[in-house]
């Protein structure tokens, strides 16, 4: 097996352990942090092509795994913020039990 072929078996498996508890869990956090793991197996596949693509030199790999990073930064500063608002509203981050939009 290639370093390239682990370096995507990997991140298949990241990739599937974060759907998984993005889809099965019906507590907010811990989708949240099943939607984290997904990006960090896409960032690993953008390093892992880069890397053992024909042109490392190419710095384009790390540049989209950067900005992936600042972009799931905001996404978690925001959903956690939203889970602590329904937390405070509804005192619970069961997502089941969230079930109407309005206050």
């Amino acid at each position: 097996m290639t370093e390239l072929n682990a370096c995507l078996a990997l991140s298949a498996l990241l990739f599937a352990i974060g759907l998984a508890g993005a889809i099965a869990r019906r507590n907010a956090i811990v989708a949240l942090m099943g939607v984290e793991l997904m990006l960090n197996a896409a960032n690993l596949n953008f390093l892992a092509f880069w890397r053992y693509g024909s042109h490392p030199e190419n710095l384009a790999g790390p540049m989209f795994v950067l900005f992936a990073i600042g972009v799931a930064a905001a996404e978690a500063a925001v959903g956690l913020a939203l889970i602590i608002a329904v937390y405070r509203h509804l005192k619970t981050t069961h997502l089941d039990d969230v079930d109407r939009m309005k206050g």
